[in-house]
């Protein structure tokens, strides 16, 4: 168990409580997964509130949900033959290729990653 220290204010001791310094943002995918874990795992969201770890958490889920739907985006666009070539002949059918791609890929990240 740590030792607490304690600071004086007026007649009273208060314990010298600090959360843990984080500097990386949380991003879209772990402020969705922070609303998840609030609704639907009340239990877990609050031991990590309370133990200082929900912000470091959040912010390595963001970072692993962002690399994994730029791995996805990817290999679809390599199995579906979407390549730069037909960005410059064709630009409306890769514009439409490219969001398709990338609203499944977030579906995939979504399910995979976000709520569950």
């Amino acid at each position: 168990m740590q030792e607490l220290n304690y600071i004086r204010c007026g007649d009273y001791y208060i314990p010298d409580i600090r959360l843990p310094e984080e500097n990386r943002p949380i991003g879209r995918w772990g402020r969705m997964h922070r609303e998840y874990l609030r609704e639907h795992n009340p239990i877990r969201f609050n031991d990590l509130c309370l133990t200082g770890e929900l912000w470091t958490y959040l912010a390595d889920l963001n970072e692993q949900a962002q690399i994994r739907l730029e791995l996805i985006i990817e290999q679809m666009k390599a199995a579906e033959g979407v390549t730069e070539e037909l960005k410059a002949t064709d630009q409306m059918a890769w514009v439409g290729a490219m969001n398709s791609i990338r609203s499944r890929a977030e579906e995939i990240v979504l399910t995979e990653l976000i709520y569950s």
